[in-house]
Formats: C-alpha cells, sequence, structure tokens
C-alpha cells in the first residue's frame, strides 16, 4: 500500500449484525460506551476499533478500549469536559475516567487532498500523520486485517471492511497491504505481529513475515523508549514464552535482543533452560495474578552474554567483583541502544547478576550478610533458574532453600566461621535432608542445669 500515491486495496464491506457474533455492551467498558453514546448522539459516526472488537470476537476479555471517530480531536474535546489531546506523530484526544482513558482518534486519511491537518513523511517512515479521511479509509491505514474492524453502536453490528473475520476464522495474521512500504512506514509493526501472533495463537502469513529478515535493521531507527513499551506487552502480558519463540522463529530476536540472539546461537542448552524457565514463571505470576519486575526479565534475558564477558574478564586475570560490574555495564550499555531499559530496572538487574557469585561462598559471615540484602529473594529466584547449568549448581540452589528454612542459631552452627571456603567444600552441610543436629552442650562437672 502507497500512501502516497493511493491504494491498490479496494475495501469491500461486510456488515455482520448482532445475531452472528457475540459481542455483548456487557462486556465493554462502561467509560467507553459512555463516549461512544455521546458522540454518536452528537451526530458523529463512532465505533469501538482494532484489538478491542478483535478479542470480543474472539471470546477474550481486551485490556484497553479505542474508538474511531468522524469527530476531529478538538470536536471531541469540546464534547467532554474530562479529555486532553495529547500527541503529535498521531493527534489523539484521550478521555479520562478515573484510571481508565478511552483513546479517541479521527478516522485517518490517505491523501491530503481535501483533507485536514499534515503527513510528514521521511525515507517511507510515517513521522507524523494528521489526515482526516473516511471510515474505508481508516480501515486500509490499519496494520492487520484483524485490528480493522468496527463495532457500531448504533445497531450493535460488526463492520468488516478487509476480511478480518475470515482471518480470524482462519488463525492467520494478514498484513493490509504491501508488508515492504508498510515495514518501512513503521518497523515497529514486525514485532506486532509476532506479539500478536503469540497472543491469539495464530499464523504469520508468509508475505507478511518473508521481509523481516532484510527489513529488521529498521528497528535500530525506532526510539527506544517505544521499544521498551513494545518488550513489555510482549514479555509481560501472560503470553512471554511464546512471544519470545516467535521472535526467535521470525529471525526478529537478534534484531531487538543481539546479546541475547548471541548467547543463544552458541548452543548452550542450559541457557535455553533458564531463559524458556524465567519467562515460563512470569507467564504463570500474570496468570496467578501475582506481580512481576521487567528487571527479572532483562536480567534472564541478558544473562548468558554477561556471564560470559564477565568470565573472559576473569580468566584474563581481573578481580571477579570488577569483572562483573565490567560485563553488566557493558551488556546494559548495548542493549539500552536498543531497548532504554529506565535505570530503576538495570541497577537491580546489575545486582542480581553480581549475587550470583556470592553464592558460591559458604561462610557464616557470607551467608548471613547475604540474606539480609534487599536483592537476596530475587537473587535467589535466579539462582534457582540456573538449576540445569550443572549438577552442582542443582545442589547450591537445593543447600540456599533449606538453608532459608533453618533456624538462624542451627544455620550458624552448620557453618564455618573462616574465610576463603566455596560451596563446593560445603555443599553437604544443611542440605534438603535433615537438617543438621544442634551440637549438645557438655555439661561441666557439679552443672546441675538439667537436673530435675
Amino acid at each position: 500500500m502507497n500512501l502516497e500515491s493511493g491504494n491498490d486495496i479496494a475495501p469491500t464491506l461486510r456488515i455482520i449484525p448482532r445475531d452472528q457474533h457475540i459481542i455483548s455492551r456487557k462486556n465493554i467498558s462502561k467509560a467507553a460506551l459512555r463516549v461512544l453514546y455521546r458522540l454518536n448522539e452528537a451526530g458523529y459516526a463512532a465505533y469501538l476499533v482494532g484489538g478491542a472488537v478483535r478479542d470480543l470476537l474472539l471470546g477474550l476479555q481486551p485490556k484497553d478500549f479505542d474508538v474511531a471517530t468522524s469527530a476531529t480531536p478538538d470536536e471531541v474535546k469540546k464534547l467532554f469536559r474530562n479529555c486532553r489531546l495529547i500527541g503529535r506523530r498521531f493527534r489523539l484526544a484521550h478521555v479520562v475516567f478515573g484510571p481508565e482513558i478511552i483513546e479517541v482518534a479521527t478516522f485517518r486519511g490517505l491523501g491530503e487532498e481535501g483533507g485536514e491537518g499534515d503527513r510528514h513523511i521521511v525515507d517511507g517512515r510515517i513521522v507524523r500523520d494528521n489526515i482526516w479521511g473516511t471510515i474505508e479509509e481508516d480501515a486500509i491505514r490499519r496494520d492487520f486485517r484483524v485490528n480493522a474492524m468496527y463495532y457500531d453502536i448504533s445497531d450493535f453490528s460488526v463492520r468488516d471492511y478487509v476480511g478480518g473475520m475470515k482471518d480470524l476464522q482462519d488463525r492467520v495474521l494478514r498484513l493490509i497491504g504491501d508488508p515492504d512500504i508498510r515495514y518501512h512506514e513503521d518497523p515497529v509493526r514486525m514485532l506486532r505481529a509476532a506479539r500478536l501472533a503469540a497472543k491469539l495463537d495464530m499464523s504469520i502469513e508468509a508475505a507478511a513475515m518473508a521481509p523481516f529478515e532484510a527489513l529488521g535493521p529498521l528497528l535500530a531507527d525506532a526510539a527506544p523508549a517505544r521499544l521498551f513499551d513494545e518488550s513489555l506487552k510482549m514479555f509481560l502480558s501472560g503470553n512471554g514464552l511464546k512471544s519470545f519463540r516467535m521472535l526467535e522463529q521470525s529471525g526478529l530476536l537478534k534484531f531487538l535482543f543481539p546479546a541475547t540472539a548471541r548467547a543463544l546461537k552458541r548452543g548452550d542448552e542450559a541457557l535455553r533452560s533458564l531463559v524458556e524457565h524465567g519467562l515460563e514463571n512470569t507467564d504463570a505470576r500474570i496468570a496467578e495474578g501475582k506481580s512481576v519486575t521487567p528487571a527479572f526479565l532483562f536480567a534472564v534475558l541478558l544473562w548468558g552474554e554477561v556471564r560470559d564477558v564477565a568470565h573472559h574478564w576473569i580468566a584474563r586475570g581481573q578481580e571477579s567483583t570488577e569483572a562483573w560490574a565490567r560485563a553488566s555495564a557493558q551488556v546494559v550499555g548495548e542493549q539500552c541502544q536498543r531497548v532504554a531499559i529506565p535505570r530503576r530496572f538495570t541497577f537491580t538487574m546489575e545486582e542480581i547478576w553480581s549475587l550470583q557469585p556470592r553464592f558460591e561462598q559458604i561462610q557464616r559471615k557470607r551467608v548471613f550478610r547475604l540474606m539480609t540484602h534487599p536483592r537476596f529473594r530475587a537473587a535467589f529466584d535466579f539462582l534457582l533458574l540456573r538449576a540445569d547449568e550443572s549438577p552442582a549448581m542443582r545442589e547450591l540452589g537445593l543447600w540456599w532453600a533449606h538453608a532459608q528454612q533453618l533456624p538462624q542459631e542451627v544455620l550458624a552452627a552448620a557453618l564455618p566461621a573462616g574465610g576463603g571456603s566455596a560451596a563446593s567444600d560445603h555443599i553437604a552441610a544443611p542440605v534438603a535432608g535433615r537438617p543438621p543436629r544442634p551440637r549438645r552442650r557438655r555439661r561441666k562437672p557439679g552443672d546441675k542445669s538439667g537436673s530435675v
């Protein structure tokens, strides 16, 4: 699809009436319904659109509800006192209802003729796009066919202009327009394809996936902050493991996480196990409604490269603490050029990594000092993920798991007080079987404290 010279797609409207789809207003946000009704009553066309319609048709509960309308952003603002206008690249209206925000977008157009607003394209990439148009033009401006369906609040029907309903039935993601042009317009669409395929358990049409290898380098031009947000959507929405495998399968992983791709390419199966188990555990926590942190996720993804770089510097004679700090800074610095991980997360990642060698130091003071570290729990969970690295690492994880269950005095009695010992020297101390028996105090002659 070439937006400069027109579009080679002729939208064909298919209306799916209320009795032929499963969308119900009871599953739509009340805030979104208020926006739709008010726009409709004011004489504007207003539709629920995009991922919300797609998910509702699949029987899923949408996370966000977006609205498309014939009203311009300024006209939307006049209707809603709780509205603010945002964006330069895409001018949008946000209607705020407490913690919920309904995003309202004016129908996008194809060209400047007869349209209001402006568009600016640099090297095929859209950097500003505020051309208003018709609903038909808006439909073919969207990325995937499954995202180009509209729920009409006036008669509760679904309007499908590009065959999105068929794609839902076929379980296939098809791009609207020419893939080469659409990915040049916005390279992040490639990542969105991988994320949606994982989330919806769909395949990506071969024609839509074919340009990934050649056009993947375009992701380097995307804003690192935007790639951070896209990474969170991929890995912290409950489908992290599927998204990771889709990134690998489609060849996009090396463009988003080059260090991860390099480390996995070395054929370390223990590392692959760590990454996949880490993502699987994150998905399980999200499913159970438990909290997750991006710091732990990124620590998992980048561990292989950090570990290998640290071992490289240690082998060249650098002190262990300095080697780990140097490796962490190097790998994080490289990754942040692609994905802008905030410092509050990179600091936690570096602490999780730097604590790993300390788990091997089984001396009394060091063990208790490590247990009181603010990042001990996260670092310990990370240690457990490393179980497949070696039998010794698995035993080390068991040792620390059991040590945390022991009374402090029992653990202290079982540990050596001197320095210089390693985990391998004392791994048989309080391991997972019976706790070590406390030493019996020898009674001195004449001591009757134990008698009745």
